[in-house]
C-alpha cells in the first residue's frame, strides 16, 4: 500500500466497524472513561477472550471500584471473581499489588504517563498505552497482536514485534489517528483479517492492502 492510503483506509474502516462488536475494553472505557477500570480490565484481557473478560471484569466491579476498595478484598476474592480469565490466580496477585502502589505512590490514581505506568507490576506498552489513551484521551499508540499483523500485512509498515512496529507508527502514522488505530485494527482483526485465512473477498480495505504473509484466504 501507499502511505497516503492510511487516510482512506481509517476512513472505510470507521464506517465498517459500526456494523461490528467493539473490543470489550473499549466497550467499559465508553461507560466513563475511568482509568482505574480500564487498567484492571486490560489486565484481565490478557491471553482471555472478549466475552471472558466482559463477564469476569463486571463480577470485579461489582465488588470493588476504586484500588481502596480493591485492596480490601482478599486475594482469593479475587480469583473467584474473575475465573476462568487467564492466569487467574497470577492476575489477581498482580491487582493487588497495582492497588497497594496506586495508593502508596500516586495517591490512589492511575498516572497519565507511558513510563510511569510500565513501573507497575504486569503493565506493558500495549496495556499502558490503552490506559493513556482510552482513560486519558491522551496520544498513544495501543500494538496488539491485531495492530501488529494488519499493519505489516497492509505492507505500511514492516516489522518484527509490536513494540517494533509501536515506534514504527510513530514515526509515520498521522498523530490525529493514533487513539482510535487500535479500536478499528483491533475490531477488523477479530471480525475479518484473522491470523489464518482471512476474509478478504469481504474485507471494505483489500484493495488497498498487499496481503503481506497472506498463503490463504476466503
Amino acid at each position: 500500500m501507499k502511505d497516503r492510503d492510511i487516510e482512506k483506509i481509517i476512513e472505510i474502516l470507521r464506517e465498517s466497524v459500526k456494523e461490528w462488536k467493539q473490543p470489550v475494553v473499549t466497550q467499559i472505557a465508553e461507560r466513563d472513561r475511568d482509568p482505574f477500570r480500564i487498567l484492571i480490565s486490560t489486565i484481565l484481557s490478557l491471553r482471555t477472550k472478549d466475552e471472558v473478560t466482559k463477564i469476569a471484569s463486571e463480577r470485579l466491579f461489582s465488588l470493588a471500584r476504586t484500588p481502596e476498595e480493591m485492596l480490601r478484598l482478599e486475594e482469593e476474592e479475587i480469583e473467584r471473581a474473575i475465573y476462568p480469565v487467564g492466569f487467574y490466580r497470577n492476575k489477581a496477585k498482580t491487582i493487588k499489588e497495582i492497588c497497594k502502589v496506586l495508593i502508596e505512590r500516586y495517591n490512589g490514581r492511575v498516572p497519565d504517563d507511558i513510563d510511569e505506568l510500565l513501573k507497575l507490576k504486569g503493565v506493558g506498552r500495549k496495556t499502558a498505552n490503552l490506559v493513556i489513551t482510552l482513560g486519558y484521551n491522551k496520544p498513544g499508540i495501543c500494538v496488539d497482536t491485531h495492530v501488529h499483523r494488519i499493519s505489516n500485512r497492509l505492507g505500511y509498515v514492516k516489522t518484527k514485534t509490536p513494540e517494533e512496529t509501536e515506534f514504527a507508527l510513530r514515526g509515520k502514522l498521522p498523530e490525529e489517528y493514533w487513539i482510535e488505530f487500535n479500536d478499528l485494527l483491533v475490531t477488523l482483526g477479530q471480525t475479518i483479517c484473522h491470523p489464518v485465512s482471512p476474509r478478504c473477498s469481504i474485507c471494505s480495505i483489500s484493495g488497498y492492502c498487499d496481503r503481506v504473509g497472506v498463503k490463504r484466504s476466503r
